[in-house]
């Protein structure tokens, strides 16, 4: 009796001392672990709700900015380059061609600058504890979204109010696609902030060219303008940008109007992967020691 007590006592204190998490270095650049991402799933969304809820917290409007922002940004857009520099919208009213880029464009900067700032700004938090790395940036594109659905949904209602007064306005089959081209754009915000996140614990200099680089990039993409009015030339070296076909199928599949086609889509694709695995492999490589440089 005693030596099976015995035995019986030890099975337990065995089964009582197995790990049940185990913390060990990526050592491959391909070690996404999305199962781990799985399992913080609830990290991620406190993080989400954090981001949501802090920006504008001790604000008197609160959310209502994600909707007066994208307006007055478009007013502003549609008096100096729709009135004053008279750039053609394609017989699309101004106010929602302009509306309509605003909308996609804020979208990919906010991604773009949140995560871009990852190992920095949260290297006080990285320094105490342990969580998957990825779940910070993971948390500011889906952040983010919550900011798109408002303004998609201004956007929608002022399209419909447009057709309801009778302006001609033709959707196409693509809007089917809408969430595709939103999920590429997350995809390609999340690699490019990941980038500059990683290569910022070494050189600071990043921090203070993201937010001016990020609105020299507009001026690269056809927000203000569509792909149509420039020469043969701009158009050819404006296509090496994947958000141009993104930006360009967006208004295709409102106002089936643009230059858009599968390929150039196809090319977007293929860009912003290759960017978001560039990324990954920067991001898991930095992690494994930006504490000694932060």
């Amino acid at each position: 009796m005693n030596t099976e007590s015995t035995k019986n006592n030890l099975t337990n204190n065995t089964s009582e001392n197995q790990w049940t998490e185990v913390i060990s270095s990526k050592s491959h650049w391909w070690d996404i672990r999305l199962g781990e991402l799985w399992r913080y799933r609830d990290l991620i969304g406190l993080f989400v709700w954090r981001d949501f809820v802090s920006v504008y917290k001790q604000t008197i409007l609160g959310p209502l900015w994600h909707i007066i922002q994208p307006v007055l940004t478009t007013i502003v857009f549609t008096i100096v380059f729709g009135a004053i520099a008279k750039i053609p919208t394609e017989n699309t009213p101004p106010f929602l061609f302009y509306l309509a880029g605003n909308t996609f464009w804020n979208y990919f900067a906010s991604c773009l600058n949140r995560t871009s700032n990852t190992f920095v700004g949260n290297a006080q938090i990285f320094g105490k504890v342990y969580f998957p790395r990825m779940t910070v940036p993971v948390s500011n594109v889906i952040s983010a979204l919550l900011s798109l659905g408002i303004q998609f949904t201004l956007f929608v209602c002022v399209y419909a109010g447009y057709m309801l007064t009778g302006t001609t306005l033709t959707p196409t089959i693509w809007l089917l696609g809408i969430p595709y081209f939103v999920f590429i754009m997350a995809i390609l915000g999340l690699g490019l902030g990941i980038i500059i996140s990683s290569l910022t614990t070494k050189y600071r200099d990043l921090t203070f060219l993201v937010a001016f680089g990020v609105q020299l990039f507009m001026y690269a993409t056809p927000i203000i303008f569509p792909l149509s009015v420039l020469s043969p030339n701009m158009q050819y070296y404006l296509s090496f940008n994947p958000l141009t076909p993104l930006v360009e199928g967006f208004r295709y599949a409102f106002f089936g109007v643009g230059t858009f086609d599968v390929w150039s889509l196809g090319y977007a694709t293929l860009i912003t992967f290759i960017i978001f695995f560039l990324g990954l492999a920067l991001f898991h490589q930095t992690e494994k020691n930006f504490m000694d440089t932060v």
